[in-house]
């Protein structure tokens, strides 16, 4: 399932995601229809979150509708939140390295500063960092957001959390999709990811 909302209330509701590695998820339709209705209603840059547990299938829906909003003609690029995870050897340092992946274990204000300046729309390229699964860790300035950027999706397990520094997300973003997929088909996805590495 996936729920999408504007301000600070839910709005309507989407079914038929499930969790695969195809370039069109299921949910793709509804969430491109809600984003086109949002873009349609207001001029300059969006910013859409795309929420929800591990493994529900958060980087593909964004990397599909980022494509399929550029190939409609809105310019648009995915940020991950996964891109602020704390480096491997801070975490070590801060005794959390057994952690990553909770709350505290990313750098929560930065991802904050980075929304904050997509929003005001800059002259010059924004750079964001992504995350490496393949090496376990971020890599800076690897996603080049145009001053023509339309939309930018940005995805992440965090996105709605209430508790400070996290609450500042929320009222940044323009549009939020949570995400939702069965337990089996997550940890399924969860152990396939593991197994890459």
């Amino acid at each position: 399932d996936a729920q999408a909302g504007r301000g600070r209330g839910w709005g309507r509701r989407f079914r038929g995601w499930c969790w695969r590695e195809v370039i069109r998820p299921q949910a793709l339709p509804s969430a491109l229809a809600a984003v086109q209705t949002l873009l349609a209603d207001r001029p300059g840059r969006v910013i859409v979150g795309l929420a929800g547990p591990p493994a529900a299938g958060k980087s593909t829906l964004a990397t599909a509708l980022a494509a399929a909003l550029t190939d409609g003609g809105d310019a648009a690029v995915a940020v991950p939140m996964d891109g602020f995870h704390l480096a491997n050897a801070e975490l070590a340092r801060l005794g959390l390295a057994d952690r990553k992946g909770a709350p505290e274990t990313f750098d929560a204000t930065g991802f904050i500063n980075l929304l904050r300046r997509l929003r005001a729309a800059e002259p010059t390229p924004v750079y964001a960092p992504t995350f490496s699964r393949q090496i376990n860790e971020s890599i800076g300035s690897a996603i080049p957001v145009a001053p023509d950027v339309r939309v930018v999706v940005t995805e992440g397990n965090y996105l709605l959390l209430d508790t400070p520094p996290w609450h500042e997300v929320r009222p940044l973003l323009d549009l939020a999709l949570y995400l939702e997929a069965p337990h089996s088909t997550r940890h399924s996805a969860l152990v396939r990811r593991q197994l890459s590495r």
